[in-house]
């Protein structure tokens, strides 16, 4: 096993964990290779490692820390929790899976999303591996998968295990700022149907695509007024983004179906209310939109209270790290919801994830491990 972040940083690039779901733009997908790698790294540092089928080939990798004490292990436990998975590869300009080092960056798919914030979790837990039996607290790692979709590996986890642990810091690049608070997600498909007819004479036909456009900027003009009714103090309001449109057959043809995707970012206040979804539903309702919620994916906004007293052991172990909140959307939202305060924090940026050449400063990932131990060692 590598010695240093760096190294340990491209092997797991090297290990191809694209998320199946979404056009993964590779048949190299799923977490089982990753997740085998993160056990024996662990296991070679002491730590007790299973793993947990959530899907098929897709498990969660869950570690407990070492412990020397006799009887069993009562400390209170927390955890580091990155996920293993990544987004699609469609659209990278670079190796997705090289892990090339160049102008002091490392690149590939997952460095900064969320490899990098990896590597520097189990970088410092090596680093501590004298302490982390004798901790008053057990530091344990979990990884997840299926982040980038569903959720499936957080979700279980939460309904399984959320009650051994007191707090979790979950892997994400947030340039080891603590992420607090941040934004739920629905994901919805909206569909409406029309009348197939000939395109010479479309008024013969009832135009699907027509529907669902108008349907579309209704929205745009008050719904988004309505969400953002919907406001929080570092959160600002809910927001909405009509994502995809399809439909149609032929341009000779009058098209009978039609699609969009919408993607509706949450404050805890609209949450609160009974979620994005009801508002969604009641708008549709009361304006007689001819539109039809075909599928709906709906996620909880996460909100730690910045006084949390984990929150300032990790400020008072890196003083420069400051609680701020984020738009985006994780695994922490499943965990503070099933009772585990917890928050967001990793080197690197979000402006890197997902991008078509991602990258990882190096100076950033080393700082990541520093940070990480930091904590650690301030739990002695």
């Amino acid at each position: 096993m590598p010695n240093d972040v760096t190294s340990l940083l491209q092997s797991l690039i090297r290990i191809p964990s694209v998320n199946p779901d979404y056009a993964p733009g590779t048949d190299q997908t799923g977490e089982a290779a990753m997740a085998d790698y993160v056990q024996r790294y662990l296991e070679k540092i002491g730590f007790a490692v299973t793993q947990e089928e959530i899907l098929p080939g897709r498990p969660n990798v869950m570690a407990r820390a070492p412990f020397e004490g006799t009887g069993p292990d009562l400390r209170p436990r927390i955890l580091f929790g990155p996920h293993l998975d990544t987004v699609t590869i469609i659209g990278m300009t670079i190796d997705p899976f090289g892990g090339d080092i160049s102008d002091g960056k490392i690149h590939g798919r997952g460095a900064s999303d969320t490899k990098g914030p990896m590597a520097a979790m189990l970088q410092a837990l090596s680093h501590c591996r004298e302490l982390l039996a004798t901790l008053p607290v057990a530091v344990d790692f979990v990884g997840f998968m299926g982040e980038e979709a569903s959720q499936h590996g957080s979700k279980h986890f939460a309904k399984h295990h959320a009650h051994e642990y007191a707090f979790a810091l979950v892997g994400e690049p947030t340039s080891l700022n603590i992420v607090h608070v941040t934004k739920g997600s629905l994901w919805a498909t909206l569909t409406t149907t029309g009348k197939a007819a000939h395109a010479s004479q479309p008024e013969t036909g009832e135009n699907a695509i027509l529907k669902l456009t108008r349907a579309l900027d209704l929205m745009d003009q008050h719904l988004v007024a309505k969400l953002a009714s919907y406001q929080h103090p570092v959160l600002d309001r809910t927001t909405l983004n009509i994502a995809t449109i399809k439909g149609g057959t032929l341009a000779n043809i009058v098209p009978d179906h039609a699609t969009a995707q919408i993607d509706i970012r949450t404050t805890p206040s609209i949450y609160q209310a009974g979620g994005a979804l009801s508002v969604l539903e009641k708008f549709i309702s009361d304006h007689h939109l001819p539109v039809c919620i075909e599928k709906s994916h709906e996620n909880p906004p996460m909100e730690t209270a910045a006084d949390n007293p984990w929150i300032q052991q990790m400020q008072s172990a890196n003083p420069t790290s400051k609680p701020v909140g984020a738009p985006w959307f994780s695994d922490a939202a499943h965990l503070t919801a099933a009772g585990v305060p917890s928050v967001c924090i990793g080197p690197g940026g979000i402006e890197q994830a997902h991008t078509k050449d991602e990258f990882i400063q190096i100076d950033d990932l080393e700082s990541g491990v520093d940070h990480f131990e930091r904590f650690i060692r301030s739990l002695a």
